[in-house]
This record gives C-alpha cells, sequence and structure tokens, in this order.
C-alpha cells in the first residue's frame, strides 16, 4: 500500500505530539506487523510478544507526551530499540539470559543467571548473592543508588537520571565508577564470584 508523503513517520509522530491521537493509530498498524514480527522471532511465544508490543507502545506514547522524542524522521528503528530493550528485560526478569554484556569490560552481574541449578550450585549462587549485595553496600551512596536501580530494578539510564535528578552523563559514570570499585572491593576482599 503506498503512502502519501504527508503522511511520513514524522508527519505522523508531529501530528500525535500536536493532539491527533488518530494520528498513533496509523503509526501503529503501519508497523505493527512488522515490530510483532521483530518481537516474536526473539521470544518465539505469542502471549510474550503481544505484551512486548504493548509495553513498547506505551512507552512510545509516554515518551511522545513527555515531549522527550528527537529521533527526527526514525520512527520506526527507534521503536525496534524500544522493542529490543524491553525483549531483553523479559529475559533479564525470566533469567532466559545467561549473561548481559553491555561492555567488553568484565560484568560480575553476568555470574548472576544461570537457570539450570542444582542444589550446590544454589548454595553457591546465593553465596555469590549475598557477597555482591554486602560489596554493593561498601560503595559510596551515590554510586549504590545508580547501581541498585540498573542491575535490580531494571531501570534504563534515562529514568535513573529523572529519579535521582542528575543528568544521564552523570548516572553512566557514577554506574562505570560502582563498577570499577566492585572489582576492586571483590579483588581486596578475594571474593570468588565463579564455581
Amino acid at each position: 500500500m503506498m503512502q502519501k508523503n504527508s503522511n511520513t513517520d514524522s508527519t505522523l509522530v508531529s501530528d500525535y505530539i500536536k493532539g491527533n491521537e488518530a494520528a498513533l493509530a496509523v503509526l501503529i498498524k503501519r508497523h505493527q506487523q512488522r515490530l510483532f514480527s521483530f518481537i516474536y522471532s526473539k521470544v518465539h511465544d505469542r502471549d510474550i510478544t503481544e505484551d512486548v508490543f504493548q509495553d513498547t507502545f506505551i512507552k512510545v506514547i509516554r515518551t511522545l507526551k513527555k515531549g522527550n522524542y528527537n529521533e527526527e524522521g526514525k520512527f520506526l528503528p527507534w521503536v525496534m530499540r524500544i522493542a529490543h530493550n524491553l525483549v531483553i528485560d523479559h529475559f533479564r526478569k525470566t533469567n532466559r539470559m545467561p549473561s548481559f554484556k553491555n561492555t567488553s569490560e568484565f560484568d560480575i552481574f553476568s555470574v548472576l543467571g544461570d537457570g539450570n541449578l542444582n542444589a550446590e550450585k544454589q548454595i553457591i549462587k546465593d553465596q555469590i548473592h549475598t557477597d555482591v549485595r554486602e560489596l554493593i553496600n561498601e560503595l559510596p551512596e551515590e554510586q549504590k543508588e545508580v547501581l541498585v536501580m540498573r542491575m535490580y530494578k531494571d531501570m534504563s539510564f534515562k529514568e535513573i537520571s529523572e529519579n535521582t535528578g542528575v543528568s544521564i552523563n552523570t548516572a553512566l559514570g557514577r554506574m562505570r565508577y560502582a563498577l570499577i570499585n566492585m572489582r576492586k572491593l571483590i579483588e581486596k576482599h578475594k571474593i570468588i564470584l565463579v564455581d
């Protein structure tokens, strides 16, 4: 189906922000099949796909209503990125993703997600969780706050920034220093985080 040039994604986004609710319906209908297929290809479950699809558009609506959308002319890639992040969140919450590496540096949280545990491994895993929690408590308050929001509450850096009243770069910096300090504490206490 050919779309008229006056109905580009960016025009529809702009119309929706100005209060035209119908513009969002056109956007959703236009990208529904592609986005649904993309999510389904990752989760292989219709119900979860429906949930992630709906959560994606809830997040899209919230972002547009707040006036925080600035991906001029790149609506679909932006929506796909939101969906992708929600799929990752889903896997992290259900422990189906063995590790989450967002940098090339060692990520101590990657050792926490193992789905098939026998009793011995469960005891070791519980001890690792206890050790990590104790290490987190030794961090400076600002670093601890950001780390807990990111790793345990699954908050984005944008959400952390809004909740703490600091810029996204400051939140990222605090997270980076928290991880650096965690590594130093692991060495200092000679803690072993793998079985």
